[in-house]
């Protein structure tokens, strides 16, 4: 298939995809965290990192940021967008954390505890006086309200705290700031959790008011769960508002972008590409990247994730809306199919590394990357820094 890129391109130079501060910390599993010597020590390192990723692919200028661990003078959250601004960048998402204090062991918003609920809410409040400051436009909200053993909570009743909670954080964001409700079928809750699928995402978001919407992660779905079938039905319903990217094999694996289904991918930003053609116009979608890299160095992983997105976003722009249409008209299943298998065989990345170079970037962002020695030296600075603050380091 022949590359007609002028259209491509056009549509990647408006694609900002979101990077997260805390992919660029050491994280881990619930067992345990592996170390790695470059990672991220201060909010400070993360920025350097993702300005870094800016630099060789000229399409991340936001960063999303936790308030609890990013956001280390409450008084002064503006400093965040000056930090940021000195590198180029912005601040981006605003992501409340209201599962990590001890307080939050039996809920948070959904706590039997009313002032355990105020704080929650009061949290939330917070963020988007933050958000206020830093100039973003999202709040990004994610909850680990759940039980682990039937009986434990009252379902309905919890169901009503949540919209009584985010009704009045919506009523405080300022106009032009957007909510996003994610969900997730499991964990920390095992038996049930209170936003579990995207039906009440989309219900929580429905009740809090006209600006919210609802995010999808892609690792928060059960095995074999369609997710381009939930994206196409959030586009139509007008309430898709943007994407926490990763991969899995199993569930939340927080795996790199396209590392175990590119296909699944490619199929859910065919239904992207497709609305906005029927629509004239790009949709009004928050790309944001969400992952734990536990093993692979934390910025090499997000250069090969942006790049992972932009060439599956181009692949599923050769899809040709009219011979599709027309298959599916004739109720040629094989060809209709072929349309999309034809598009994700492409190999898009020479024309890739000439759009770059005609934006006067690295014709290959990752191989920029590591040729220029940044990991190396971020790695030594970090290492020093951390010896000389606990007096060892292993």
């Amino acid at each position: 298939m022949s590359v007609d890129f002028d259209e491509i391109g056009a549509r990647l130079e408006r694609l900002e995809i979101e990077l997260p501060s805390w992919g660029f910390a050491d994280t881990g599993t619930r067992f345990g965290k592996f170390l790695q010597d470059g990672a991220a020590l201060t909010l400070e390192d993360k920025l350097d990192d993702a300005a870094e990723v800016h630099r060789v692919t000229g399409s991340c200028p936001a960063v999303a940021v936790h308030v609890l661990w990013d956001v280390t003078d409450p008084g002064n959250p503006g400093a965040l967008a000056e930090a940021a601004s000195s590198r180029g960048l912005r601040i981006g998402s605003i992501n409340p954390n209201v599962f990590q204090d001890q307080c939050y062991k039996l809920g948070s918003v959904s706590n039997t505890d009313p002032a355990i609920r105020r704080r929650a809410i009061d949290h939330m409040l917070h963020s988007v006086d933050v958000g206020k400051a830093t100039g973003s436009d999202v709040l990004t909200l994610w909850f680990a309200d759940g039980t682990n053993y039937p009986g434990q909570g009252d379902i309905r009743r919890r169901k009503r705290w949540f919209e009584e909670a985010l009704r009045e954080v919506h009523e405080a964001m300022p106009d032009g700031m957007t909510m996003l409700v994610e969900y997730k079928p499991f964990e920390p809750g095992f038996y049930h959790t209170d936003i579990a699928d995207w039906g009440m995402s989309c219900s929580f978001a429905r009740h809090a008011g006209a600006n919210a919407r609802v995010l999808v992660d892609t690792g928060h779905h059960l095995p074999g769960q369609n997710i381009e079938h939930i994206v196409a039905f959030l586009i139509d319903e007008g309430m898709l508002g943007g994407f926490h990217f990763n991969d899995s094999k199993y569930a939340d694996d927080d795996l790199t972008t396209g590392s175990i289904d590119p296909y699944g991918t490619f199929r859910i930003l065919h239904e992207i590409v497709h609305a906005e053609r029927e629509l004239g116009a790009d949709l009004p979608i928050a790309w944001m990247i969400d992952q734990s890299h536990n093993l692979k160095p934390k910025t090499e992983a997000m250069i090969q994730t942006v790049t992972t997105i932009q060439e599956l976003f181009a692949k599923a722009m050769l899809v040709d809306p009219s011979r599709l249409a027309s298959a599916r008209d004739r109720g040629d299943i094989v060809s209709a199919e072929e349309c999309l298998k034809s598009a994700f065989a492409t190999d898009v990345r020479p024309a890739l590394a000439a759009w770059r170079k005609a934006r006067g970037l690295p014709e290959d962002p990752l191989e920029a990357h590591r040729s220029s020695g940044y990991g190396e030296r971020i790695a030594a600075d970090r290492i020093a820094r951390k010896s000389a603050s606990s007096g060892s380091y292993a």
